[in-house]
């Protein structure tokens, strides 16, 4: 199955009218200007440049890899080539029923079937330049009672990816990894070493002897390097492509941010960067590639578009870029917009001296935690998928008014065992031991529930009273009010040794804690409105000529909701495929048409 074989019909039409010559004061002219360089923008000019093309990336940060490289790096893959060795069986019936369902209606039926069946030709490529993913057969889907929703499988996970390919010099410019994904600051994790730490695994504890011993006995890397030489997650991702990036001597601009576009006869045919203080003009004779992260760094466009109360402090992505400069360029060059009122959801907190608040992805679903309201009452399931926790916090907090901040709860127990956010479990990193500063400031402490109570601003009697029934839950193994660990998905990040449900454990023992939570975000999902083949189209639904964009700078393909780990990976890469395949001339055709409906 070719990655780029065949021939399809456009789409849709482009607008391009007759234009004159048009002359540029420019070093350079390129094939394609790429802006922006998380996994889509890298993806793309890769495949570009195999294709022939000469490219050009330029980036608005110091630092090469945008949000992509701060995340897991997972990706999610319907009807993927790894799924046959784990022993799954997928289809793309199958997908397409479940994301068009996720959709709910907010994504054309064209640009969801270009999704589910282009999807596995990019994680092939992937794997041809140096990039191998492997399927999770653990991790579910996140609407797991949806049709079309598998336990497991579709969710890839990036191999670990050697440093030393890349260079210690060049590693220097890829963006760090978060300091959550990082053990003791230090040794990278994947995603198959960290759910056998949380879910206390018989191995766990090799696992982690492991990590730390191949760590501390690279002595040649640690004498270039202090990060580690082993890349995981979003590193491995971004490191991988970074260096592919390098192998084919691809033209990279750092601190170059995007100005506007340039506009010829009804075609984008350049860029204005500023480069050096100067704005430099640069032609793009075949395209300009939009990939450069979604608004949620911009608290004006915030105010403008998303749910209230909203802050551009609580999202877990990197600040300075972000801004949605490459948003505002398109859409001044004719793009619609839409999705402008959602986000890629998730609880985050502030830890002091961090660049930016630290997501709350799986600790929360871990057994003797509770999250509550400033009536001291519990509002979710606490192990449910991020995206609806962050809505529900919005939700409660619209009817309560006390929901934005929340609080996660837990008892001595929870703190011995595991971690959550910057605490390591007190078995391994005690009270005593932790910064002084993080008291009442990342961490609240007391003997009892009232006390606690008092501390943060909550209703003694409801938090007792919700501290209650979640330990007669932890009994029966049923939560009555929110059936937290009644799915595949929430189980996945429980503890196993727990029963009879491992995501509810008794919150019983003192000293009790507790941490703020705010409605944060990974990135918003709104941005220009795109086709199958990521071209941008206007108002009218005609595309845009030399104007191609992916990743969160494009309207989401999966509407509203997150059907699964890498639901924003996957689609930056894969449309990234698809516009490179269209402007070179050999769009690649959806093949199961009899699952689409009425054109919209």
């Amino acid at each position: 199955e070719g990655v780029l074989s065949g021939f399809g019909r456009p789409g849709a039409t482009e607008v391009q009218r007759p234009r004159p010559r048009l002359m540029m004061n420019n070093d350079k002219a390129y094939d394609l200007v790429v802006v922006g360089s998380g996994a889509g923008a890298l993806l793309g000019a890769i495949r570009a440049a195999d294709e022939g093309l000469s490219v050009l990336v330029v980036e608005k940060t110091p630092l090469v890899g945008g949000t992509s490289a701060i995340s897991g790096g997972g990706i999610w893959i319907p009807d993927n080539p790894d799924l046959p060795r784990v022993g799954i069986k997928d289809s793309i019936d199958a997908a397409f029923r479940y994301v068009k369902t996720c959709a709910r209606g907010l994504a054309s039926d064209e640009r969801i079937l270009a999704y589910v069946e282009t999807a596995r030709q990019m994680v092939r490529y992937l794997g041809e330049i140096g990039v191998p993913y492997r399927s999770m057969p653990l991790y579910a889907d996140y609407y797991p009672s949806l049709d079309g929703a598998l336990p497991g499988g579709r969710t890839m996970d990036p191999r670990d990816f050697n440093a030393g390919k890349l260079g210690a010099q060049a590693l220097e410019s890829l963006r760090p990894t978060n300091p959550g994904q990082l053990i003791f600051g230090r040794m990278n994790i994947n995603a198959f070493e960290a759910r056998s730490m949380l879910a206390r695994e018989r191995k766990a504890k090799f696992v982690l002897a492991w990590i730390m011993l191949r760590y501390f006995i690279d002595y040649p890397w640690r004498n270039k390097s202090r990060r580690d030489r082993r890349l995981t997650g979003g590193q491995a991702l971004t490191g991988g492509l970074f260096t592919a990036l390098r192998q084919r001597k691809i033209d990279l601009w750092l601190e170059s941010p995007l100005q506007s576009l340039v506009v010829d006869g009804g075609r984008v045919a350049g860029v204005i960067v500023q480069r050096g203080g100067q704005a430099s003009t640069v032609r793009a004779n075949k395209a300009v590639l939009l990939a450069a992260g979604g608004f949620e760094r911009n608290q004006a466009m915030r105010e403008e578009h998303l749910p209230k109360p909203t802050d551009q402090t609580w999202t877990a992505t990197p600040p300075g870029g972000n801004t949605g400069d490459a948003i505002r360029a398109g859409a001044q060059a004719g793009g619609a917009l839409h999705l402008m009122a959602h986000t890629w959801g998730v609880p985050t907190l502030e830890v002091p001296k961090e660049e930016k608040f630290r997501p709350l992805f799986v600790e929360r679903s871990l057994p003797g935690c509770m999250v509550v309201n400033a009536r001291g009452e519990r509002f979710l399931n606490e192990s449910g998928p991020y995206p609806e926790f962050q809505q529900a916090m919005f939700a409660n907090h619209a009817a309560t008014g006390g929901a934005v901040p929340a609080w996660i709860v837990f008892d001595a127990d929870f703190r011995a065992k595991y971690p959550i956010g910057p605490l390591m479990p007190a078995s391994a990193v005690p009270d005593s031991k932790m910064r002084r500063s993080w008291l009442n400031t990342v961490y609240w402490k007391a003997d009892t529930l009232a006390e606690l109570a008092a501390q943060i601003g909550v209703d003694a009697a409801g938090l007792q009273a919700s501290a209650a029934k979640m330990t007669d839950f932890a009994r029966t193994g049923k939560d009555l009010d929110f059936d937290r660990g009644g799915n595949v998905f929430d189980r996945y990040y429980g503890d196993d040794h727990v029963k009879p449900n491992p995501n509810l454990a008794p919150i019983a023992k003192a000293p009790f804690y507790a941490m703020k939570l705010f409605p944060g975000d990974i990135g918003t999902k709104g941005g220009l409105l795109t086709d199958r083949d990521a071209r941008v189209l206007d108002a009218q639904g005609q595309a845009i000529a030399g104007l191609y964009c992916v990743g969160n700078n494009s309207a989401s393909v999966m509407g509203p909701a997150y059907p699964g780990a890498g639901s924003t990976l996957g689609p930056a890469m894969t449309f990234a495929i698809r516009a490179v395949a269209h402007m070179v001339g050999k769009p690649i055709p959806l093949q199961r048409t009899d699952l689409l409906g009425p054109a919209t």
